[in-house]
């Protein structure tokens, strides 16, 4: 058999359209929304489709067989959604990120409650900010991270990033109890108990009467007459 690889794909050199999808065989497949309007490489196999710009991969699919069916990546629309938050919730990708696991119901509850206290725009932003990590870290850390900070009612994508980065350094260090024929399980299961501080604070805490601060008692200094000063006529 030969050393060199050989490639057994066929070759198409589709263009992106205006929704960053491309059309191959009667079938489209999304790619990253920076390259609509370019023209890309596509190598179709049997079992799955891979686009290329500039000489990298920049998107991979499972092949689809039915005629006019799409397949969508999530994560190659957020620069989009992050500037229109609205079009998330009745999007086609993420109803098709739910079926595929990727967008899990530890993702729904925190998003929920992170709407919750921001509002449906700033609270998707946050979520999308937090589906933004999956880039740089494992799911099951970023899930793990959501997790924890459901627990203790953070609603921030920052405090997310941290607890997955802490997963991911738990996950590199050796354990003690680990061993070799039992990987270790980060399955994590969500109490249906868990209340968000937030949302606690939001509906349990008494209204505040206070009056608002004033600083009308300073005005008074304004009044005085500023004493002459030396070489100043009076």
């Amino acid at each position: 058999m030969p050393e060199e690889h050989f490639e057994t794909g066929r070759t198409f050199y589709p263009r992106v359209d205006r929704r960053s999808q491309i059309n191959v065989r009667s079938t489209r497949y999304s790619v990253p929304v920076a390259f609509i309007g370019r023209q890309v490489k596509v190598l179709l196999h049997s079992s799955e489709l891979l686009v290329f710009a500039d000489r990298k991969l920049i998107a991979r699919h499972e092949r689809l067989i039915a005629k006019d069916s799409c397949r969508l990546d999530l994560d190659h629309y957020l620069e989009v959604l992050i500037r229109k938050p609205g079009a998330l919730p009745g999007s086609t990708a993420l109803d098709q990120a739910r079926q595929a696991g990727k967008f899990t119901p530890v993702h729904d509850a925190w998003w929920s409650r992170v709407r919750e206290a921001h509002g449906d725009a700033n609270g998707t932003r946050e979520l999308i900010q937090v589906l933004l990590l999956h880039r740089t870290l494992a799911h099951e850390h970023v899930v793990a991270g959501i997790a924890a900070a459901l627990q203790v009612g953070a609603l921030s994508a920052d405090v997310v990033a941290i607890e997955a980065r802490n997963a991911a350094q738990a996950d590199a260090q050796p354990s003690r109890n680990r061993t070799t024929s039992k990987p270790a399980d980060r399955t994590v299961e969500l109490p249906d108990d868990i209340v968000s501080l937030t949302h606690k604070k939001l509906t349990s805490l008494p209204p505040d009467t206070r009056p608002l601060p004033s600083v009308a008692a300073y005005d008074q200094l304004l009044r005085r007459s500023r004493p002459p000063q030396t070489g100043e006529s009076s």
